[in-house]
């Protein structure tokens, strides 16, 4: 079992960098047609074509939402242990938002009506470059929490050499000095950081957005649950997502 489920850690997070490595094309959409991909949120065809494009597209987003939220609590993960290796637990929630984020791309309806467009080729290029900010503060913020562990990559390799996860210990390594979630900032600067917003550009930027702040709410529940004080006394020092205002 545990060369099992080394092997089984490995093939998830290639195959799950493979289905990120398709979102970058996906939400940039337009913007970034220069990637050559067959369907993004803007351009190519659904199997759901003829139904009500909204309620398609909002309903693959909400799926992922609850997924996430889901098979993020204690109580399913340790429902999950009791069926897989515990060390299985971590990829099969990476395997399975792969799995939703294939429905959506399969899935999603363009729905091409324009909020905005810049036309400046300066503004352009400068949204561009900073839609890729974004991306690269998402990949840089999983390094400084440690990037395979949080993939499930870390829990493969520990049962395949007959040793357990350590137990979680709290720092604040560089931007987590400055915001208590770098990796949400980024992902938030990629949503909204585009010079060709379009309706399902928009639905998808608010409804991920929404759900980011909904499932901070979750996540620092669970960070207080196994830390206590020392996240409590982070929080009041360190803002969530801007670096200034309101810390808490």
């Amino acid at each position: 079992m545990k060369i099992i489920s080394l092997v089984y850690s490995i093939v998830v997070y290639l195959i799950f960098f493979a289905a990120l490595l398709y979102l970058i094309a996906f939400m940039g959409g337009d913007m970034t047609v220069f990637l050559g991909a067959p369907k993004t949120i803007d351009a190519g065809s659904s199997p759901l074509a003829g139904a009500p494009a909204a309620l398609v597209n909002i309903g693959l987003l909400l799926l992922f939402g609850i997924q996430h939220t889901i098979m993020a609590r204690k109580g399913f993960k340790d429902a999950l242990t009791k069926v897989l290796p515990r060390a299985m637990e971590r990829s099969t929630y990476v395997l399975t938002t792969v799995v939703v984020l294939v429905l959506m791309y399969h899935y999603w309806i363009p729905m091409d009506g324009v909020v905005w467009s810049v036309t400046s080729p300066l503004w352009a290029g400068i949204l561009l470059v900073l839609y890729f900010a974004g991306l690269v503060l998402i990949f840089v913020s999983t390094f400084l929490m440690n990037h395979f562990e949080f993939f499930g990559l870390l829990q493969g390799w520990l049962s395949f050499k007959q040793k357990e996860l350590p137990p979680p210990t709290f720092h604040t390594p560089s931007l987590y000095k400055i915001v208590r979630h770098p990796l949400y900032v980024g992902w938030i600067i990629a949503f909204w950081a585009t010079s060709h917003m379009t309706v399902g550009h928009l639905l998808l930027a608010s409804i991920w957005t929404i759900y980011i702040f909904v499932a901070l709410g979750y996540e620092e529940r669970d960070l207080i649950a196994v830390f206590g004080d020392k996240y409590r006394d982070y929080m009041a020092k360190t803002p969530a997502i801007l670096p200034f205002g309101r810390k808490k």
